[in-house]
């Protein structure tokens, strides 16, 4: 590996560090708006090997938070997008993409032995619940991102463990989804702003299902925030 690709971060953590990250194997569970900068600057930080999950395509609506979302690249599929993006900062990185969609249903035919860490950014409930509970049965560490929907105040994200959080009805239900699997404890980033009731028009009114609102600040700032705590933990 180059080490003249990461000698700045070096010059803060030590070249030791930096060969440790160099070994580490990161697997990111969605590509969104959260995820896809929690990868980029996993691999910016010097990690050596990354697995990605997600099933998406990139949409228009996806341009005004989502590190993978341009013109260019409507309609391609996520990780394959990331995974030029990651080969174009580091030719030298194992990058393992995975096209699905990580649910209870199929978690048996993706196995997590060979992590050293697990990221979760997904937004479905049975599958994150399924994956903390796996990675825990498993002894493989895991920071999981709570809701960054409805929010604009990026200075308000911040890590905590999941039972201390408030402000956020995505962790109100998985700290009771987690407690029937004996579950207590779990590293998350989440914002402690109080959610903003969207104001919908057009189109949007005729919605069955509406979407939240976002911004470009808090997902990224997010998704920072939970490479951050990895890199730090490895």
């Amino acid at each position: 590996m180059n080490e003249e690709l990461f000698q700045r971060t070096a010059f803060l953590v030590g070249q030791e560090r930096m060969h440790i990250l160099h070994q580490k194997h990161i697997c990111v569970f969605g590509v969104g708006g959260v995820g896809g900068h929690t990868i980029d600057a996993l691999v910016r930080s010097g990690i050596g090997e990354i697995s990605i999950v997600d099933h998406d395509c990139v949409t228009l609506s996806n341009i005004n938070r989502q590190y993978v979302a341009t013109i260019n690249t409507k309609d391609c599929l996520k990780v394959d997008i990331m995974k030029q993006h990651l080969l174009a900062i580091n030719p030298d990185i194992k990058v393992h993409t995975y096209p699905l969609f990580y649910l209870p249903e199929n978690a048996d035919e993706f196995p997590l032995h060979d992590f050293d860490y697990i990221i979760d950014a997904i937004d479905t409930v049975s599958a994150k619940v399924e994956l903390i509970s796996r990675a825990k049965e498993n002894s493989i560490p895991i920071v999981s991102a709570m809701g960054c929907g409805n929010r604009l105040d990026p200075t308000k994200v911040q890590i905590d463990d999941l039972f201390q959080v408030t402000h956020d009805s995505l962790a109100k239900v998985m700290r009771h989804e987690l407690r029937k699997k004996g579950i207590f404890s779990l590293d998350v980033v989440h914002s402690i702003e109080a959610p903003i009731k969207p104001n919908y028009f057009g189109e949007t009114l005729n919605l069955k299902k509406k979407p939240p609102g976002s911004s470009a600040f808090v997902p990224s700032v997010a998704g920072i925030t939970l490479a951050y705590f990895v890199i730090t933990k490895l």
